[in-house]
């Protein structure tokens, strides 16, 4: 079994989000932030994917999809601003989560440079419109009102009525057609370009936080955000989109993205789980590492062992972060519970273990200083003398098998040709005779012998031609 560097609760660095609160204005202000507000099933989410002209937030006829704040950085002609959806207001959240909506409406509300009035052409102004003119009126300043879902030229002619919210002359527009959007950018252009600072520099490293249901993802951004940035519930799927949410952190940009909580496709109670589901999976693939959460309170299950198939066939450098450690204290120590993810997720075998409490903010900066590591990792080049002489010494421990009636396998010459992760082109006489098993060996002897022992290795095999058929030991240095 290989050997797992375990991130014990010893090792803890206490992060206490709450002393560390800022307003929200003073989060915000490099990029004028445009929050996106109204009641439930105007189309928010439509004009925030219109606007960024992808796919952001999770569209559904179901009313309450979008609970947290989900926001996007675009750039209008040289202005970069932050575009934030919200949840809708007065909403009847069959989970009991309108308090919580609310609270992130108002936090978008409290950063805003701008507010976009999102409000539906074919219904007029209705009481829960009033109630959020009234939310916003001591902003009045910055408002500007949105008629979305003018689709046909006839509605045009109802924009005009919700000058009477009290904002000035409103803008209509069609977030699924696109209408009028080149006119309300040039809008907020207007409003805004005094507001704008630099362009957002590029994260240092993006975070994929994945796991089941209830596992403390949500906990664990905010505490790295140090602020409530999305909503904490015990409510099962709390969490149904792909949230970034950007911090520093010791003057490093960083990009944390929480996504909805796994559960067996068997068991997607409806479309809205399902989209969660894929952007989660999509969330991996951009990641530079990924935080798997596992509950230190329950089993690993199927959902676990899938998952950490998925993440292993993507490549990913992951850090296996069990949380609620402080409910597990007493039933295994720490190098036990390693062994134990060892055995049931044996795919994951090299990814260090932390071990944290996220709603203490226990261990949370040991889990980033940790994954940072293994970006740097990942991000190694070795060269061609140093990987065949660990090629050499592979081979000298253990041949590839050939088949039955095949010829032996002979490994000739190996080449990094990429990082990201460390993707290394072995040359051999048979390429397909390359058993799974051989190709598990090599990559954890690779592991041993090179400098990257915590991340996953990709192994190309490729016929031999001309000059790449020296056996590794006359290799020089490349």
């Amino acid at each position: 079994m290989p050997e797992t560097r375990v991130v014990s609760p010893g090792q803890a660095c206490v992060f206490q989000a709450t002393a560390f609160a800022r307003t929200p204005r003073e989060t915000f202000m490099a990029i004028p932030v445009v929050a996106i507000i109204g009641r439930p099933n105007v189309g928010k989410s439509s004009l925030l994917n219109c606007l960024a002209r992808r796919m952001i937030s999770i569209v559904e006829p179901t009313a309450g999809v979008t609970r947290d704040r989900v926001s996007h950085i675009c750039d209008i002609d040289g202005v970069y601003v932050e575009f934030v959806d919200t949840g809708g207001y007065g909403i009847d959240d069959p989970d009991n989560l309108r308090e919580h909506v609310e609270r992130q409406i108002q936090y978008a509300v409290d950063a805003a440079a701008w507010i976009l009035f999102v409000v539906d052409v074919r219904e007029g102004i209705t009481p829960l419109d009033q109630d959020v003119a009234d939310l916003i009126r001591r902003q009045a300043d910055r408002v500007s009102v949105v008629v979305n879902k003018v689709d046909q030229p006839h509605l045009l002619a109802g924009v005009g009525e919700f000058a009477r919210l009290g904002f000035g002359d409103p803008v209509g527009v069609s977030a699924t057609q696109n209408f009028n959007r080149q006119e309300l950018l040039e809008h907020i252009l207007e409003k805004v370009r005094d507001l704008a600072g630099e362009a957002p520099s590029e994260p240092a490293m993006k975070l994929a936080l994945v796991g089941r249901r209830n596992t403390g993802k949500s906990t664990f951004i905010n505490a790295l955000a140090r602020e409530e940035r999305v909503i904490v519930s015990e409510v099962p799927g709390t969490t149904r989109d792909s949230v970034d949410v950007r911090f520093d952190l010791h003057g490093r940009t960083l990009v944390a993205i929480d996504t909805a909580g796994v559960r067996k496709k068997s068991k997607l109670a409806n479309a809205v789980e399902f989209y969660g589901y894929s952007r989660a999976l999509r969330s991996v693939r951009r990641a530079d590492v990924v935080l798997f959460f596992i509950d230190a309170a329950e089993p690993v299950g199927q959902v676990d062992k899938k998952l950490a198939q998925m993440i292993c066939e993507e490549h990913k450098p992951c850090i296996l972060v069990v949380n609620k450690w402080d409910l597990a204290v007493g039933r295994a120590s720490s190098d036990a519970y390693g062994d134990y993810l060892c055995r049931t997720l044996p795919s994951l075998d090299y990814a260090p273990v932390a071990f944290t409490t996220a709603r203490d903010g226990k261990n949370i900066q040991t889990v980033v200083d940790t994954a940072a590591s293994l970006l740097k990792q990942a991000q190694l080049r070795v060269g061609t003398g140093e990987l065949n002489q660990a090629l050499e010494r592979v081979l000298a421990e253990r041949t590839p098998s050939a088949k039955r009636g095949t010829r032996p396998v002979k490994l000739y010459f190996a080449t990094q040709v990429a990082v990201q992760p460390p993707t290394i082109v072995c040359f051999v006489n048979e390429p397909s005779q390359v058993g799974r098993d051989y190709q598990r060996f090599l990559q954890n002897r690779m592991r041993d012998l090179l400098p990257f022992p915590e991340v996953p290795i990709r192994l190309v095999f490729r016929g031999r031609s001309g000059r790449h058929t020296r056996t590794p030991s006359r290799v020089k240095n490349g």
